[in-house]
């Protein structure tokens, strides 16, 4: 009887601790940690949430570069407002797969390409690995010839001269050992820059806001076809989308972290270059659209704005490109050096020493085929862009296919509505590509 006693406080010890909720969570997330149930949300201070903002801004950045700005002005030029619509409807898709993404990122064990090798095959995500490499070798001559415009523009001499004075400087930001943290906080500040410029821009400009609603409307004009596809190529990036998660890792964020990151990050991240992309047609279409000129030489891109504010709006536009093609280029060469570096195997970090060599072939690349092809510089741009589309239909694939796999997602599992969004980002980006081919070989 004695015994009993003795041992009761004990068992009744035992029983608590087998019984107690936060170890019976701790058990079940144990084996399947990708699976655990949604935190709760955690409530935060106003600086806690600015701590959250960055991965999204980071693609937008990318999303927004010269490419996007390029086939903005000559869309705003050449058809008007007529146009809009498709970077407001590209722009909602974006947010789509780029919250895909962002929950890839907080559900996986690893890196998103090194969990496309284990559920869908390692051939799979090699593919996927070298498919963004070469969107980003095509993204790097957009952003290697606006960085050189936009300098030379601002401070006068060589475009190439600043081509190579660009190209130096990205190569030396990507040199630090903290690469991604150092990038992330220069491109936010960049992105609210070029926001800055552009919106100065639209005030000088004045552009008929009644007609741009108008243009809100879907329509083809004739002759827009290949212009339709490398605004969807540009402003519809499913490349950046998909890196998206491997910001999430670096930050390592949570379930608790999900809502907030959504509403801080990235709705605002990407809405902001869709933003800048439909101002920046707007000015084009209100300046250009009067006399029906066309964009499509260097100094047409600055002109937009001369015969309205004279050499001060031509400053806003130059500041504005430059910030786009340096943001762009540092986000393009940092990405396409960390996927291809994980998908063989080398390592998902931006400073892993694959990473950085890869890194510095993407810079290199867009160097040199800007040297070799002067002479139209803007029409180089935009069929590079364009044809990053023959690429993305994979990747978007790949992405809507992990955000429902149940093994990966947990209760994070993409819903009916957001497969929905999915499935019209997938007809878009394939028809997109299908309208490419044809065009091209007709």
């Amino acid at each position: 009887m004695s015994l009993y006693k003795e041992d009761s406080p004990m068992r009744e010890q035992q029983n608590k601790t087998i019984t107690h909720p936060a170890t019976r969570e701790e058990q079940m997330a144990a084996p399947q940690g990708n699976q655990a149930p949604e935190t709760t949300r955690t409530h935060r201070t106003f600086l806690q949430y600015l701590a959250l903002m960055g991965p999204a801004f980071v693609v937008g950045a990318w999303q927004f570069g010269p490419g996007n700005l390029t086939t903005a002005v000559q869309a705003g030029s050449r058809f008007d407002y007529s146009l809009v619509w498709v970077i407001a409807v590209s722009t909602v898709l974006m947010i789509f797969f780029t919250d895909m993404s962002v929950r890839l990122g907080i559900t996986t064990p690893t890196s998103l390409i090194t969990s496309i090798k284990e559920h869908l095959g390692k051939w799979v995500g090699v593919l996927a690995g070298f498919g963004v490499f070469g969107i980003t070798l095509m993204f790097s001559v957009g952003n290697a010839v606006g960085s050189g415009l936009g300098l030379s523009l601002i401070f006068g001499g060589s475009p190439v001269l600043w081509t190579i004075v660009c190209t130096a400087a990205v190569g030396f930001v990507l040199a630090f050992r903290n690469v991604y943290g150092i990038v992330e906080k220069a491109l936010l500040a960049i992105v609210v820059l070029m926001g800055i410029a552009f919106i100065a821009s639209t005030v000088v400009a004045q552009p008929d806001w009644y007609r741009a609603m108008e243009g809100m409307a879907p329509q083809l004009p004739a002759g827009s076809e290949i212009l339709i596809v490398a605004l969807v190529g540009t402003n519809f990036s499913i490349n950046a989308a998909f890196y998206t998660s491997y910001g999430i890792k670096e930050h390592r964020r949570t379930r608790a972290d999900y809502r907030d990151i959504t509403l801080v990050d990235t709705i605002p991240g990407i809405v902001a270059p869709g933003i800048m992309t439909a101002l920046v047609i707007m000015v084009a279409a209100a300046v250009l659209g009067k006399t029906g000129a066309e964009a499509g030489t260097i100094n047409a891109l600055a002109s937009i704005f001369t015969p309205l504010a004279g050499p001060v709006g031509a400053m806003l536009f130059a500041l504005g490109l430059s910030g786009a093609a340096f943001s762009s280029m540092i986000a393009n060469a940092t990405a396409g050096g960390t996927m291809l570096s994980d998908a063989m195997g080398r390592g998902a970090k931006a400073g892993s020493p694959a990473a950085r060599i890869v890194t510095g072939i993407i810079l290199a690349f867009g160097l040199i085929i800007t040297l070799s092809f002067q002479s139209s510089p803007v029409g180089l741009i935009v069929i590079a862009q364009s044809l990053t589309v023959l690429i993305a239909p994979l990747l978007g694939v790949l992405i809507v296919v992990m955000a429902n796999k149940t093994a990966v997602m947990g209760d994070l599992r993409n819903k009916w509505w957001q497969n929905l969004f999915g499935a019209i980002g997938l007809i878009a980006i394939i028809a997109s590509s299908i309208r490419l081919i044809t065009t091209l070989i007709g």
